[in-house]
C-alpha cells in the first residue's frame, strides 16, 4: 500500500506497543481460564475477568489471540504487519458482532458492554500499529515518501 508508511521512526515504539497488546490479551484469557475453568465452553452467565464478561470460548480465544501477536511480534520482518493489521479488523468486527447480539442468547462469547469497549481500543490499537510497523527497502521508503507528497 503506497499510504502505509515504510521504516516510520517510531516503528520500534509501535513494535513494542502490539506486543503490550499481545501480552494483555494472553493474560485476559489466562485469568478468564482459571474463572471459568468448570463451565462450559460456551456458557452464558455471570463469569466476568477485569471488570469484562466472559466464558472459557473466548478465554481460550483471547489466548489464541494474544499468542499470535506475540508471535508475530517476535518474528519480525513485516509478519508482525499482516498479524496485527488481520488481527485488528478482525476484533473490531468482533466487537461490533459482540455488542449486536449483546442482550440476545447469541452472545455465544459472554460480552458485556466493558468487554465490547475493550475489544474495540484493542482492534484498533493493533491496526494502528500495523499500519506503522512496516519494514522495507530504501528504494521502498522513498517511493512511499515520493506517493505521499503527491497532491
Amino acid at each position: 500500500m503506497a499510504h502505509t508508511p515504510v521504516n516510520h521512526p517510531a516503528r520500534p515504539i509501535y513494535r513494542a506497543i502490539g506486543g503490550l497488546t499481545g501480552l494483555y490479551l494472553v493474560a485476559f484469557g489466562v485469568l478468564g481460564l482459571i474463572a471459568t475453568v468448570g463451565d462450559e465452553l460456551l456458557a452464558q452467565g455471570d463469569s466476568a475477568v477485569l471488570g469484562q464478561g466472559t466464558n472459557l470460548g473466548f478465554s481460550l480465544l483471547s489466548v489464541l489471540l494474544g499468542g499470535a501477536v506475540l508471535a508475530g511480534t517476535a518474528i519480525g520482518r513485516n509478519v508482525d504487519v499482516l498479524i496485527n493489521q488481520g488481527l485488528g479488523y478482525g476484533g473490531i468486527v468482533l466487537s461490533l458482532a459482540g455488542l449486536a447480539f449483546l442482550r440476545t442468547e447469541a452472545n455465544i462469547f459472554n460480552f458485556s458492554i466493558a468487554t465490547v469497549l475493550v475489544l474495540m481500543v484493542t482492534g484498533l490499537v493493533l491496526l494502528m500499529v500495523g499500519m506503522y510497523g512496516k519494514v522495507g527497502t530504501d528504494a521502498e521508503q522513498e517511493a512511499w515518501q515520493r506517493a505521499r507528497l503527491v497532491l
